[in-house]
């Protein structure tokens, strides 16, 4: 039974991964999860200097998830390169580094650094708040989804992932933008913007007001995105959103996902991955598929 699959040309010894910003960089999980089990660890998002991230409150509980307006609280890419790279470089999976910015240039800036660092790929974060574009997030524009993906890859060494948001008119035109700028994968979904109110206080649950909603509540919006992007695209996607359970994952592969990332199921059980990477094996042999990769996309 074969459960590797291949992105951008790199063989992954399964399609479970970890989403960023719900796993550090592996350190905290290393007694629930072995990562030498993973198809991929996602790491935090990485900026070219160390970002504070929101005032507090910034984390809500809500009905079937979770928001959060942490604000890519990051310690910035030379401690990330000193501690955490040498940290994983110790396990035996694939090394995909998150990398945020506010500038075009931030962004380079950490890919030029990361070009000699034993990492396997780069997952861009495209939030983030363009701030030379009066604060709009680079993925909310087609053109500058372009724009920012050739500038990456022009410094890139590694194959480059987009990751996508969902708080757009239509994924597909942003998925197509970025092929055309040069992806190499996609993932897809990041969190959808969401807002609580304590009616006792009456006040925002979260400092920043907003924040993004992920866990099983968005789940169904996730698959359809994926689904949606697997039809405009000829790049590999990653699929992420409320993935919970292997049967969670299974669905986002027939939707088109040639991988998956687990995020907030990992802060309600920490072993969750290693339950997934189990449970994609056991549907796999009830239902006598030799090679996981005839489920990618397989939806009738």
């Amino acid at each position: 039974m074969n459960t590797k699959v291949t992105l951008a040309g790199l063989t992954l010894k399964n399609p479970v991964m970890t989403a960023s910003g719900t796993f550090g960089s592996g350190a905290e999980f290393c007694e629930f999860v072995d990562l030498n089990k993973l198809g991929a660890v996602v790491t935090k998002g990485v900026a070219n200097v160390p970002w504070e991230g929101n005032p507090t409150p910034r984390i809500a509980e809500t009905y079937g998830g979770m928001l959060n307006a942490v604000g890519l609280q990051n310690p910035g890419i030379d401690v990330f390169v000193e501690r955490d790279i040498p940290f994983l470089t110790k396990y035996d999976t694939r090394i995909i580094v998150n990398v945020c910015g506010r500038t075009t240039e931030d962004y380079c800036e950490v890919v030029r650094r990361l070009a000699t660092q034993p990492v396997d790929m780069l997952e861009i974060n495209i939030s983030c708040p363009n701030v030379e574009q009066g604060g709009i997030a680079f993925g909310q524009n087609p053109k500058s989804v372009e724009a920012i993906t050739k500038e990456v890859k022009k410094y890139a060494k590694q194959p480059i992932i987009m990751k996508l948001s969902p708080n757009v008119t239509d994924i597909t035109e942003m998925a197509k933008a970025a092929e055309a700028g040069g992806a190499d994968a996609l993932s897809l979904i990041n969190t959808i913007t969401g807002m609580k109110i304590d009616i006792h206080s009456r006040k925002f649950a979260l400092a920043n007001k907003t924040g993004g909603l992920s866990g099983p509540a968005i789940h169904p919006v996730a698959v359809r995105m994926v689904y949606q992007a697997a039809q405009a695209v000829d790049i590999p996607i990653i699929g992420m959103g409320g993935i919970m359970t292997a049967e969670d994952a299974i669905e986002m592969i027939l939707a088109g996902a040639t991988a998956i990332s687990v995020g907030t199921a990992n802060f309600r059980n920490p072993a969750v991955t290693m339950e997934i990477v189990h449970g994609i094996r056991e549907y796999m042999e009830q239902y006598g598929v030799e090679d996981i990769c005839e489920l990618i996309g397989a939806v009738e």
